[in-house]
């Protein structure tokens, strides 16, 4: 039986209506730096990014008498606003069934290794307040009858933590959030892109001072390019991640994320090794992962070369229709491209036959009006001949309909009505796909309260780097709300932000905007085009799902020689906007290399295939098989298990980019708090240990 659902619950919760931005409050106060006429801000906090950790960031400082502001490069359009999947995913402690255990959760987070343990327990434990809190601002997360939340099982999760509102949870997120800060009046400030962060001392007396912005409405003649000062000693970088550094992503475009500034500024970064990778639509079109229901409905997977001429290309890598129907099935909750995984015969296998067909020049696509066609020489495909898994998983949902279309309306017909929204309808026509990068794993190194080494700045979000080699799919959103929490709690006990600040830091601006104007040349051969489509080729070509030492040496060769030509000409500009993009590749292409480096140092170090990438190596001992025999091109290194229990640490010194590690933080779980013995700390802040802070 298939359960209509209304077309009016469908629209709520595919069409998200984003709440108006208020007018803007203007500058109190104007100076000449650098021969131009910068208005400046001021605030007791800078919110850089307006996606669902920065407003959470924002909500919970505000709610705690804090001045905080928030700047946006587009309001409502980076990933947590702009992204999803077939029923996007918060991860959260499974309170619907026998209730869960922190510490058991906490491991589960970790599961992947480079990972902090307190981080995690961290994350596990603050789940269920960030459930319930947005479920208090109006997040709609399904129920049973008796008020348990509805749960499923995703990718890197074995017990069934996640819950869903659909393909539009994070934007709804988003909304209640984005609603709450304006009846909490926080003011924002769109259509303004944060370029350089302002510092003052040094050594460990070094701390932020404010930022440089670029914003369209304070352009004018005595000030062409925008340029603004917000003044505030404290930071909360919440951008998102580097979504603009693949070409195949699928990514919202125009997400840059602030990992070169961070960079630039002296912001230790971690773990950029580790991204997500996984098979969705590309942003040339409507980018969307194509996990969940999409694949568990079981659709024909084929390719298309030159000619127009279709191939059953999964055919030529599975022994039978029945291993090749539950492997696509399986990508379902194994959504994100894992080494280990293309062994055996296993899901991942289904990402690097697509690799392969795209690498050919063959367009792929995903066809619901279709079931598998046989494996040659086997049976035809049935529902009756499928894994056990995925018998029993159809079976539970009711899913046993003849064709796939009608699989997917029955699960999930949320599914079939968001692509229609962008003019796609996959109930009459195939979806080309691919596998793209989506998730940056590293970021920012923080601590449990979302600090960086530089004083007054912290990140949250995909911007910082919490996550190790895997998570648990839905992971990252509660890790955004977590930390949007933590860092608030943090900054409001400091104290730091109760007023705007007061600080006079006009010689430090200055300096700052001589540097930015000296990096944008109208006369430099480098433009943001040309850096755009090298940065990308090299990124998704050498360090994709599959490298190897040598491609992954010469890429970063390339990358520095890139950088070094940015440093000596500049980059070129015709209007203000593309100034804007000036900046933002420069960044970007710093990313870049720091990517790069750690990568190649990883590899060099004897590191192995693990999380997103297969680490090809003639003398690897792991071997992918085919339906035809062993794929040698492909033999790849096992992960190290030391390399586990560490992380790679990257920053910036001069123009150099450097490296080290360090182990990852522990927990002892045996260690048990007592009330009486334990209250004075929270009462008396000493738990924020600000002292690290002065």
């Amino acid at each position: 039986m298939t359960i209509d659902v209304p077309q009016e619950i469908l629209d709520a919760l595919t069409d998200v209506d984003m709440p108006r931005l208020p007018l803007e409050a203007g500058p109190p106060a104007m100076a000449r730096l650098a021969g131009v006429d910068v208005p400046i801000y001021r605030a007791g906090c800078v919110v850089v990014g307006s996606g669902a950790a920065g407003l959470r960031a924002a909500v919970e400082m505000k709610r705690r008498g804090d001045d905080v502001v928030i700047v946006s490069q587009s309001a409502w359009g980076g990933t947590s606003a702009c992204s999803g999947s077939d029923k996007q995913t918060l991860h959260t402690a499974n309170t619907a069934d026998q209730g869960d255990n922190y510490k058991a959760m906490a491991r589960a987070i970790r599961s992947g290794g480079a990972m902090d343990e307190d981080t995690a327990y961290v994350e596990a434990i603050g789940s269920s307040r960030m459930m319930a809190s947005l479920q208090f601002l109006g997040l709609p997360l399904p129920q049973d009858p008796l008020g348990g939340t509805l749960r499923y099982q995703t990718d890197h999760d074995e017990v069934g933590r996640a819950t869903s509102c659909g393909p539009r949870t994070s934007r709804l997120m988003v909304k209640v959030l984005a609603e709450e800060a304006l009846r909490l009046n926080v003011p924002f400030y769109n259509q303004t892109t944060a370029v350089k962060i302002l510092t003052e001392g040094e050594g460990a007396g070094r701390h932020g001072v404010g930022i440089l912005a670029m914003r369209a409405g304070d352009r004018t003649e005595e000030n062409p390019l925008g340029i603004a000062l917000f003044v505030s000693d404290v930071i909360v970088l919440a951008a998102g991640g580097p979504g603009e550094l693949y070409r195949d992503s699928v990514y919202p475009n125009g997400c840059f994320g602030s990992l070169g500034l961070a960079l630039e500024a002296g912001v230790e970064l971690v773990n950029l090794t580790e991204s997500q990778f996984g098979i969705g639509t590309r942003r040339e079109g409507f980018p969307w992962n194509l996990s969940g229901t999409y694949v568990q409905a079981i659709p024909h997977l084929y390719s298309v070369d030159a000619e127009g001429v279709e191939h059953h290309f999964l055919a030529q890598y599975y022994r039978s229709t029945q291993e090749l129907a539950s492997n696509v099935f399986r990508k379902g909750y194994q959504w994100p491209f894992h080494a280990t995984r293309m062994l055996d015969f296993g899901s991942s296998l289904v990402d690097l036959a697509i690799h392969c067909e795209t690498a050919a020049g063959r367009r792929v696509f995903m066809d619901f009006n279709r079931n598998p066609p046989p494996v040659p020489g086997d049976l035809p495909f049935s529902l009756e001949r499928v894994d056990e898994d995925v018998r029993l998983y159809l079976g539970k949902a009711g899913a046993g309909q003849d064709m796939p279309i009608d699989r997917l309306k029955h699960m999930n017909p949320l599914a079939i009505e968001l692509y229609r929204r962008y003019k796609i309808d996959i109930a009459a026509e195939p979806l080309e796909f691919a596998v793209n990068n989506q998730h940056m794993n590293g970021g920012i190194m923080v601590d449990t309260w979302g600090r960086s080494n530089l004083a007054g700045c912290y990140a949250v979000g995909e911007a910082a780097g919490t996550h190790g080699v895997t998570r648990p799919g839905g992971a990252a959103l509660n890790a955004g709300q977590v930390f949007g929490t933590r860092a608030a709690e943090h900054i409001s006990a400091s104290g730091r932000a109760k007023r705007a600040a007061a600080g006079e830091i006009s010689a430090i601006a200055e300096a700052g905007i001589t540097k930015l104007l000296a990096a944008l040349r109208s006369e430099s051969p480098l433009t943001v085009k040309s850096i755009r489509s090298e940065v990308q080729a090299r990124m998704s070509e050498k360090a994709g799902i599959i490298c190897d030492q040598e491609s992954v040496s010469r890429a970063l060769i390339e990358a520095r020689k890139l950088n070094a030509d940015i440093r000596a000409e500049g980059i070129a500009y015709g209007r203000a906007a593309e100034a804007v993009r000036g900046v933002q590749w420069r960044h970007m292409a710093l990313a870049s290399e720091a990517v790069l480096t750690a990568l190649d140092f990883f590899i060099r170090d004897g590191g192995g295939s693990r999380g997103a990438r297969a680490v090809c190596d003639g003398e690897g001992e792991s071997l992918p098989h085919a339906k035809a025999g062993p794929l040698e091109e492909y033999r790849f290194r096992k992960e190290s298990d030391a390399h586990r229990h560490e992380q790679i640490v990257v920053r910036l010194e001069g123009d150099e980019v450097r490296l080290s590690k360090r182990a990852n933080r522990t927990l002892d779980e045996n260690a048990k708090s007592f009330f009486e013995r334990d209250w004075p700390a929270w009462l008396t802040g000493r738990i924020y240990d600000l002292g690290a802070d002065e």
